[in-house]
Protein backbone atom coordinates (compact mmCIF):
# COMPACT_ATOMS: atom_id res chain seq x y z
CA UNK A 1 0.00 0.00 0.00
CA UNK A 2 1.56 3.10 -0.79
CA UNK A 3 1.09 6.23 1.19
CA UNK A 4 0.22 8.99 -0.78
CA UNK A 5 0.77 11.67 1.84
CA UNK A 6 4.16 10.60 1.82
CA UNK A 7 4.40 10.57 -1.91
CA UNK A 8 2.37 13.26 -3.41
CA UNK A 9 2.77 16.56 -1.61
CA UNK A 10 2.37 19.02 -4.11
CA UNK A 11 -0.33 20.58 -6.21
CA UNK A 12 -0.33 22.98 -9.18
CA UNK A 13 -3.68 23.68 -9.78
CA UNK A 14 -6.56 24.68 -7.80
CA UNK A 15 -9.66 26.00 -8.39
CA UNK A 16 -11.07 28.10 -5.53
CA UNK A 17 -13.40 30.37 -4.11
CA UNK A 18 -14.29 30.97 -8.22
CA UNK A 19 -11.23 31.40 -9.59
CA UNK A 20 -8.15 29.47 -10.58
CA UNK A 21 -5.32 28.97 -8.62
CA UNK A 22 -1.73 27.94 -10.52
CA UNK A 23 1.26 27.43 -8.81
CA UNK A 24 3.96 29.19 -10.99
CA UNK A 25 6.45 26.90 -12.00
CA UNK A 26 8.66 29.53 -13.80
CA UNK A 27 9.74 30.72 -9.95
CA UNK A 28 10.42 27.13 -8.36
CA UNK A 29 12.29 25.72 -6.66
CA UNK A 30 13.09 29.03 -4.87
CA UNK A 31 9.79 30.71 -4.71
CA UNK A 32 6.63 28.89 -4.43
CA UNK A 33 4.14 31.62 -5.64
CA UNK A 34 0.25 31.17 -6.80
CA UNK A 35 -0.97 33.33 -10.28
CA UNK A 36 -4.67 33.63 -9.77
CA UNK A 37 -6.50 33.20 -12.69
CA UNK A 38 -10.29 35.16 -12.66
CA UNK A 39 -10.62 34.56 -16.46
CA UNK A 40 -9.95 32.42 -19.52
CA UNK A 41 -7.83 34.57 -21.19
CA UNK A 42 -5.47 34.11 -18.66
CA UNK A 43 -5.64 30.88 -18.08
CA UNK A 44 -4.70 30.70 -21.89
CA UNK A 45 -1.78 33.03 -21.06
CA UNK A 46 -0.78 30.99 -18.44
CA UNK A 47 -0.62 28.00 -20.25
CA UNK A 48 1.07 29.90 -23.36
CA UNK A 49 3.54 31.21 -20.51
CA UNK A 50 4.43 27.83 -19.10
CA UNK A 51 2.88 28.96 -15.43
CA UNK A 52 1.17 25.69 -15.99
CA UNK A 53 3.13 23.06 -17.81
CA UNK A 54 2.52 19.12 -18.72
CA UNK A 55 -0.11 17.52 -20.73
CA UNK A 56 -2.61 16.78 -17.81
CA UNK A 57 -2.16 19.50 -15.97
CA UNK A 58 -2.76 21.70 -19.03
CA UNK A 59 -6.03 19.70 -19.90
CA UNK A 60 -7.47 20.17 -16.55
CA UNK A 61 -6.22 24.24 -16.10
CA UNK A 62 -8.51 24.67 -19.64
CA UNK A 63 -11.37 22.97 -18.59
CA UNK A 64 -11.36 25.09 -15.54
CA UNK A 65 -10.53 28.38 -17.77
CA UNK A 66 -14.11 27.63 -19.11
CA UNK A 67 -15.62 27.38 -15.90
CA UNK A 68 -14.50 30.54 -15.15
CA UNK A 69 -16.04 32.08 -18.66
CA UNK A 70 -19.31 30.28 -18.34
CA UNK A 71 -19.35 32.03 -15.32
CA UNK A 72 -18.97 35.54 -16.72
CA UNK A 73 -22.04 35.20 -19.19
CA UNK A 74 -24.46 34.60 -16.46
CA UNK A 75 -27.58 32.91 -17.14
CA UNK A 76 -27.93 32.88 -20.41
CA UNK A 77 -29.50 30.16 -22.48
CA UNK A 78 -27.46 26.96 -23.03
CA UNK A 79 -27.62 27.83 -27.57
CA UNK A 80 -26.42 30.80 -26.43
CA UNK A 81 -23.32 30.22 -24.20
CA UNK A 82 -22.68 27.05 -26.60
CA UNK A 83 -22.07 30.27 -29.03
CA UNK A 84 -19.99 32.48 -26.90
CA UNK A 85 -18.20 30.08 -25.59
CA UNK A 86 -16.66 28.59 -28.60
CA UNK A 87 -14.52 31.08 -29.30
CA UNK A 88 -13.09 30.87 -25.53
CA UNK A 89 -12.03 27.17 -25.84
CA UNK A 90 -10.91 28.06 -29.65
CA UNK A 91 -8.19 30.29 -27.77
CA UNK A 92 -7.26 27.86 -24.68
CA UNK A 93 -6.58 25.40 -28.05
CA UNK A 94 -4.52 27.08 -29.35
CA UNK A 95 -1.81 28.08 -26.40
CA UNK A 96 -0.13 24.90 -26.72
CA UNK A 97 -1.04 22.91 -29.61
CA UNK A 98 0.96 19.80 -29.10
CA UNK A 99 -0.46 18.09 -25.97
CA UNK A 100 -3.65 16.47 -27.17
CA UNK A 101 -4.85 16.61 -23.38
CA UNK A 102 -5.58 19.68 -24.03
CA UNK A 103 -7.71 19.84 -26.90
CA UNK A 104 -9.55 16.01 -25.55
CA UNK A 105 -10.43 17.95 -22.32
CA UNK A 106 -12.07 21.22 -23.94
CA UNK A 107 -14.08 18.83 -26.10
CA UNK A 108 -15.92 17.03 -22.89
CA UNK A 109 -16.50 20.49 -21.79
CA UNK A 110 -18.15 21.11 -25.34
CA UNK A 111 -20.05 17.72 -24.99
CA UNK A 112 -21.53 18.59 -21.64
CA UNK A 113 -22.54 22.28 -22.86
CA UNK A 114 -24.22 20.57 -26.01
CA UNK A 115 -25.78 17.83 -24.12
CA UNK A 116 -27.16 20.79 -21.25
CA UNK A 117 -30.05 22.69 -20.47
CA UNK A 118 -30.81 25.27 -18.19
CA UNK A 119 -28.19 23.65 -15.20
CA UNK A 120 -25.18 23.95 -18.09
CA UNK A 121 -24.03 26.17 -15.21
CA UNK A 122 -23.68 23.49 -13.20
CA UNK A 123 -22.83 20.85 -15.58
CA UNK A 124 -19.51 22.25 -16.94
CA UNK A 125 -18.42 23.18 -13.61
CA UNK A 126 -19.02 19.63 -12.36
CA UNK A 127 -17.22 18.32 -15.81
CA UNK A 128 -13.90 20.12 -14.92
CA UNK A 129 -13.90 18.93 -11.39
CA UNK A 130 -14.46 15.52 -12.91
CA UNK A 131 -11.61 15.85 -15.39
CA UNK A 132 -9.12 16.77 -12.44
CA UNK A 133 -10.25 13.55 -10.17
CA UNK A 134 -10.06 11.42 -12.93
CA UNK A 135 -6.47 12.34 -13.16
CA UNK A 136 -5.27 12.18 -10.21
CA UNK A 137 -7.21 8.26 -9.93
CA UNK A 138 -5.44 7.49 -12.95
CA UNK A 139 -2.16 8.68 -12.23
CA UNK A 140 -2.09 6.35 -8.80
CA UNK A 141 -3.13 3.40 -10.79
CA UNK A 142 -1.01 3.82 -13.69
CA UNK A 143 2.00 4.63 -11.13
CA UNK A 144 1.43 0.76 -9.75
CA UNK A 145 0.78 -1.03 -12.99
CA UNK A 146 4.24 0.56 -13.84
CA UNK A 147 6.27 -0.22 -11.13
CA UNK A 148 5.38 -3.77 -11.02
CA UNK A 149 7.48 -3.75 -14.63
CA UNK A 150 10.68 -2.99 -12.40
CA UNK A 151 12.81 -5.40 -11.29
CA UNK A 152 14.03 -4.99 -7.30
CA UNK A 153 17.02 -2.89 -7.32
CA UNK A 154 16.69 -1.42 -10.51
CA UNK A 155 17.85 2.45 -11.27
CA UNK A 156 15.73 4.73 -13.48
CA UNK A 157 16.22 7.49 -15.26
CA UNK A 158 13.55 10.64 -16.27
CA UNK A 159 13.46 13.64 -18.35
CA UNK A 160 11.25 16.87 -17.95
CA UNK A 161 9.07 16.94 -14.81
CA UNK A 162 6.06 14.27 -15.07
CA UNK A 163 5.22 14.68 -11.71
CA UNK A 164 2.48 16.34 -9.89
CA UNK A 165 3.38 19.61 -11.10
CA UNK A 166 2.06 18.25 -14.39
CA UNK A 167 -1.07 16.62 -13.52
CA UNK A 168 -3.90 16.35 -10.86
CA UNK A 169 -1.28 14.63 -8.49
CA UNK A 170 1.70 12.24 -7.99
CA UNK A 171 1.98 12.19 -11.83
CA UNK A 172 2.69 9.76 -14.98
CA UNK A 173 6.15 9.03 -15.09
CA UNK A 174 7.23 10.75 -11.81
CA UNK A 175 4.30 8.70 -10.22
CA UNK A 176 5.87 5.19 -11.59
CA UNK A 177 9.24 5.92 -9.56
CA UNK A 178 7.19 7.27 -6.67
CA UNK A 179 5.24 3.71 -6.33
CA UNK A 180 8.78 2.07 -7.64
CA UNK A 181 10.74 3.64 -4.32
CA UNK A 182 7.88 2.69 -2.41
CA UNK A 183 7.43 -0.43 -2.68
CA UNK A 184 11.56 -0.82 -2.79
CA UNK A 185 11.53 -1.93 -6.55
CA UNK A 186 14.15 1.28 -7.36
CA UNK A 187 17.28 2.31 -6.01
CA UNK A 188 18.56 5.01 -7.67
CA UNK A 189 16.88 7.76 -9.45
CA UNK A 190 18.68 9.78 -12.08
CA UNK A 191 16.77 12.87 -13.95
CA UNK A 192 18.28 14.84 -16.94
CA UNK A 193 18.00 18.66 -16.14
CA UNK A 194 15.85 19.27 -19.81
CA UNK A 195 17.05 22.19 -21.63
CA UNK A 196 16.13 25.23 -22.13
CA UNK A 197 13.70 25.40 -19.30
CA UNK A 198 15.11 23.21 -16.59
CA UNK A 199 12.02 21.26 -15.79
CA UNK A 200 14.18 18.39 -14.67
CA UNK A 201 16.96 21.00 -13.04
CA UNK A 202 14.05 22.68 -11.22
CA UNK A 203 10.78 21.14 -10.72
CA UNK A 204 11.68 16.88 -10.92
CA UNK A 205 14.33 16.93 -8.18
CA UNK A 206 12.54 19.71 -6.20
CA UNK A 207 9.41 17.45 -6.31
CA UNK A 208 11.23 14.20 -5.22
CA UNK A 209 12.73 16.19 -2.54
CA UNK A 210 9.41 17.01 -0.96
CA UNK A 211 8.94 13.29 -1.11
CA UNK A 212 12.31 12.73 0.58
CA UNK A 213 13.42 10.06 -2.38
CA UNK A 214 17.04 11.11 -3.33
CA UNK A 215 17.56 11.72 -7.27
CA UNK A 216 20.55 12.60 -9.03
CA UNK A 217 20.87 15.20 -11.03
CA UNK A 218 22.44 14.49 -14.41
CA UNK A 219 23.25 17.18 -17.61
CA UNK A 220 21.03 15.72 -20.71
CA UNK A 221 24.20 15.17 -22.47
CA UNK A 222 25.45 12.50 -19.84
CA UNK A 223 22.68 10.42 -20.35
CA UNK A 224 24.44 7.92 -22.59
CA UNK A 225 27.40 7.60 -20.43
CA UNK A 226 25.18 7.05 -17.54
CA UNK A 227 23.51 4.45 -19.11
CA UNK A 228 27.00 2.90 -20.33
CA UNK A 229 27.92 2.67 -16.64
CA UNK A 230 24.37 -0.06 -15.85
CA UNK A 231 23.19 1.93 -13.39
CA UNK A 232 20.37 2.75 -15.59
CA UNK A 233 17.72 -0.36 -16.56
CA UNK A 234 14.76 1.79 -17.35
CA UNK A 235 14.10 5.22 -18.78
CA UNK A 236 10.86 6.47 -17.61
CA UNK A 237 9.14 9.32 -19.64
CA UNK A 238 5.82 10.84 -19.66
CA UNK A 239 3.99 12.01 -23.17
CA UNK A 240 2.06 15.10 -25.03
CA UNK A 241 0.48 12.91 -27.29
CA UNK A 242 0.62 9.11 -28.60
CA UNK A 243 0.09 8.31 -32.16
CA UNK A 244 -1.93 5.49 -33.47
CA UNK A 245 0.71 3.40 -34.42
CA UNK A 246 2.64 3.98 -30.74
CA UNK A 247 4.80 6.73 -31.89
CA UNK A 248 5.16 9.16 -28.49
CA UNK A 249 5.32 12.99 -29.11
CA UNK A 250 7.38 14.44 -25.75
CA UNK A 251 9.73 16.74 -24.23
CA UNK A 252 12.35 17.43 -26.79
CA UNK A 253 15.27 14.92 -26.03
CA UNK A 254 13.01 11.84 -25.91
CA UNK A 255 13.72 10.20 -28.82
CA UNK A 256 17.78 10.52 -28.12
CA UNK A 257 17.29 9.25 -24.96
CA UNK A 258 15.32 6.31 -26.51
CA UNK A 259 18.24 5.79 -29.31
CA UNK A 260 20.88 5.78 -26.34
CA UNK A 261 19.06 2.96 -24.14
CA UNK A 262 18.51 0.99 -27.10
CA UNK A 263 22.25 0.54 -27.68
CA UNK A 264 22.57 0.19 -24.02
CA UNK A 265 20.02 -2.82 -24.08
CA UNK A 266 18.25 0.00 -21.42
CA UNK A 267 14.27 -0.45 -21.60
CA UNK A 268 11.69 2.56 -22.21
CA UNK A 269 8.57 3.18 -20.48
CA UNK A 270 6.24 5.69 -21.83
CA UNK A 271 3.58 6.28 -18.70
CA UNK A 272 0.38 8.28 -19.74
CA UNK A 273 -3.28 8.61 -19.38
CA UNK A 274 -5.31 7.40 -22.16
CA UNK A 275 -6.41 10.85 -22.61
CA UNK A 276 -2.90 11.40 -24.51
CA UNK A 277 -3.64 8.80 -26.99
CA UNK A 278 -4.73 10.31 -29.89
CA UNK A 279 -5.73 7.74 -32.60
CA UNK A 280 -6.67 10.11 -35.20
CA UNK A 281 -3.06 10.55 -35.78
CA UNK A 282 -1.66 7.73 -37.37
CA UNK A 283 1.56 8.07 -36.94
CA UNK A 284 4.14 10.67 -35.24
CA UNK A 285 4.72 12.59 -38.10
CA UNK A 286 1.56 13.86 -38.39
CA UNK A 287 2.24 15.47 -35.17
CA UNK A 288 2.48 19.34 -34.83
CA UNK A 289 5.51 20.43 -33.43
CA UNK A 290 5.42 22.95 -31.18
CA UNK A 291 8.02 25.80 -31.59
CA UNK A 292 9.18 28.68 -29.21
CA UNK A 293 10.46 31.77 -29.11
CA UNK A 294 14.19 31.01 -30.06
CA UNK A 295 15.25 33.57 -27.38
CA UNK A 296 14.59 30.92 -24.80
CA UNK A 297 18.03 28.75 -26.15
CA UNK A 298 19.95 32.05 -26.37
CA UNK A 299 20.30 33.23 -22.59
CA UNK A 300 18.78 32.16 -19.30
CA UNK A 301 17.08 34.34 -16.68
CA UNK A 302 17.08 37.53 -18.36
CA UNK A 303 20.87 37.43 -19.24
CA UNK A 304 21.83 36.80 -22.73
CA UNK A 305 24.55 33.64 -23.02
CA UNK A 306 24.97 33.56 -26.69
CA UNK A 307 26.69 36.16 -29.43
CA UNK A 308 24.26 38.85 -31.41
CA UNK A 309 23.23 37.44 -34.55
CA UNK A 310 23.32 33.77 -33.96
CA UNK A 311 19.83 31.98 -35.05
CA UNK A 312 18.82 29.14 -32.92
CA UNK A 313 15.91 26.58 -33.80
CA UNK A 314 13.90 25.66 -31.07
CA UNK A 315 10.84 22.63 -31.26
CA UNK A 316 9.78 21.52 -27.63
CA UNK A 317 8.97 17.83 -28.69
CA UNK A 318 10.10 15.53 -30.78
CA UNK A 319 9.02 12.19 -31.56
CA UNK A 320 10.29 8.38 -30.42
CA UNK A 321 9.34 5.84 -32.69
CA UNK A 322 7.20 2.63 -31.33
CA UNK A 323 9.85 0.77 -32.11
CA UNK A 324 11.79 2.55 -29.62
CA UNK A 325 9.65 1.50 -26.49
CA UNK A 326 9.05 -1.22 -24.59
CA UNK A 327 6.28 -0.28 -22.75
CA UNK A 328 3.28 2.18 -22.70
CA UNK A 329 1.72 2.54 -19.43
CA UNK A 330 -2.07 3.88 -19.09
CA UNK A 331 -4.77 3.25 -16.27
CA UNK A 332 -6.10 0.99 -18.75
CA UNK A 333 -3.36 -1.54 -19.04
CA UNK A 334 0.30 -2.34 -19.97
CA UNK A 335 1.15 -2.14 -23.66
CA UNK A 336 4.33 -4.17 -24.12
CA UNK A 337 6.32 -4.13 -27.55
CA UNK A 338 5.06 -4.25 -29.76
CA UNK A 339 2.67 -1.47 -28.78
CA UNK A 340 0.94 0.00 -31.65
CA UNK A 341 -0.82 -3.99 -31.56
CA UNK A 342 -2.20 -3.42 -28.19
CA UNK A 343 -2.78 -0.09 -28.36
CA UNK A 344 -4.99 -0.52 -31.46
CA UNK A 345 -6.92 -3.04 -29.78
CA UNK A 346 -7.63 -0.66 -26.40
CA UNK A 347 -8.57 1.58 -28.81
CA UNK A 348 -11.36 -0.69 -30.40
CA UNK A 349 -12.94 -1.68 -27.17
CA UNK A 350 -12.85 2.16 -25.95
Amino acid sequence: MIDYARYDRVRAVAFRNGQLELLDQRKLPFEQTFITCRTADDVAQAIFDLVVRGAPAIGIAAAWGVVLAARELGEVPSARAREQLEPVLQRLEAARPTAVNLAWALQRMRRVLAASGDDWQSRVAAEAALIEAEDLQANRHMGELGAALIEPGAGVLTHCNTGSLATAGFGTALGVIRAGVAQQRISRVFATETRPWLQGARLTVWELQQDGIDATLIADSAAAHLMSTGQVQWVIVGADRIAANGDVANKIGTCQLAIAARHFGVRVMVVAPWSTVDVATVQGADIHIEERDPAELLGYAGQRTVAEGIRAFNPVFDVTPAALIDAIVTERGVMRAPCNVALASLAADA
